[in-house]
């Protein structure tokens, strides 16, 4: 994806951001790979002491989040114009996972269908074996492991149950040869047998069960979507015709795809998985304690997607009001640390998906007080405090938070008119 400099970051930013913002200027002159990090990558050095635009920059890690002090500390001696604008969405972007639906149901529906896959092609496992496995793959990587992205971890996963299923049928087929129990085969037979079943897995069959298992995902994602979530999108896009709509996600769903309901209503999709240099540092920063976990590479990314579809739209318009208010960004999601975190320290206004208890999100649910770990889950518990350290350093970057979705529009709006 080329780099956009453009004339003003994707978001008027309220008074607290403002401070926060990385901004890019159209036609600006070269620059040195020591002032700024470079796109898609994760940030491990500090950044310059100034933006293009004057702004102070964001904090270098999310994990350190130095926004509470530098940030307050500046706003404090710059000068706060007392009329207020209103603003106009430029660019909005949603988190996916138990932001637009529960996903709990759906893992476990995609789950099911995993497991009648492997059902056709003679493996016999039960939902949790998988999950299982993908813990074992992931602690038997050590460090590697929490880089790795779910995509890899669930096709190894699937892997490795098949080498499991086939040794065992194949050591049972040798003790029957010869006369004897499974436990009293020979060490040298029985890694005959495991090297035997290792090279017998086909990479076409785990890549057809994976597939099937996506594609479930998307489609049951559909059958839960929170009843609200398109009335509010039809809303928001009547409201704000030209705003460029977009999702960034850690995992492999996309609302492109899910085109009976909410590819209507998207421009765009970021995955962490685009970039493996870029979410291979951040999980690397994330699992040292010492380390500083930033999570601004896959936002720069979808704002420049962001500016790269605006443009496209705004040469396609045949009267151009140049005198409109500068776009705000806002982002939408479920989650302290990557939602809100992530966000705030590219620039964006925050709105926080805290919404009730009908609508069975599992996020916040795997902290204290509540300590409820979902099933599905493979993080480790230095990840999970890591994590929640995190959560509650994003605490003060919640611009708005709502309980139902109905209520998005409204605190939309609040942020644009400065409310």
């Amino acid at each position: 994806m080329k780099t956009l400099l453009a004339t003003a970051l994707f978001g008027t930013l309220s008074n607290r951001h403002i401070a926060e913002a990385f901004s890019l200027q159209m036609n600006a002159k070269p620059i040195g790979s020591s002032d700024i990090p470079p796109p898609f990558r994760a940030v491990a050095s500090q950044p310059p002491s100034t933006s293009l635009l004057g702004f102070q920059p964001p904090p270098k890690s999310v994990l350190s989040l130095r926004l509470a002090s530098t940030a307050t500390d500046e706003l404090q001696t710059s000068p706060i114009s007392s009329e207020t604008e209103q603003g106009t969405l430029g660019l909005l972007t949603f988190d996916l996972d138990d932001s637009l639906y529960p996903i709990d149901p759906v893992l476990n529906d995609a789950n099911n269908v995993f497991v009648r896959k492997m059902a056709e092609y003679g493996y016999s496992i039960n939902p949790q074996d998988i999950v299982e496995a993908g813990k074992r793959i992931r602690e038997s990587a050590g460090q590697n492991g929490v880089t790795m992205s779910h995509t890899e971890v669930r096709l190894e996963a699937i892997r490795s149950e098949m080498e499991r299923n086939m040794l065992l049928k194949k050591l049972a087929e040798c003790a029957e040869d010869w006369a004897t129990e499974v436990k009293d085969l020979t060490a040298p037979l029985k890694a005959s047998a495991k090297k035997w079943a290792k090279g017998a897995v086909s990479e076409s069959v785990v890549e057809s069960i994976y597939s099937a298992w996506e594609r479930e995902r998307h489609h049951s994602a559909e059958r839960h979507l929170y009843p609200e979530i398109i009335t509010a999108l039809q809303k928001i896009r009547e409201e704000h015709p030209d705003v460029v709509i977009g999702a960034v996600t850690d995992g492999k769903a996309n609302p492109m795809l899910m085109v009976f309901s909410l590819a209507p209503y998207f421009d765009f999709c970021m995955s962490w998985e685009d970039d493996a240099a870029g979410r291979t540092e951040f999980y690397k920063e994330l699992a040292n304690v010492d380390g500083n976990a930033d999570l601004q590479w896959i936002y720069k990314a979808a704002v420049e997607k962001g500016k790269e579809i605006a443009d496209a739209k705004k040469e396609l318009k045949k009267d151009i009001n140049d005198d409109e208010s500068p776009p705000v960004w806002i982002h939408v999601g479920d989650d302290l640390a990557y939602d809100v975190g992530g966000s705030a320290s590219c620039g964006a206004n925050t709105i926080l998906l805290d919404l009730d208890e009908e609508y069975n999100q599992t996020a916040k649910l795997r902290f204290p007080p509540y300590n409820k770990i979902p099933a599905w889950n493979t993080a480790s518990n230095d990840e999970i405090a890591h994590r929640k350290a995190m959560n509650d350093e994003a605490e003060s970057m919640v611009d708005k938070r709502v309980s139902r979705l109905s209520m998005l529009p409204d605190a939309i709006n609040e942020i644009l008119s400065n409310e």
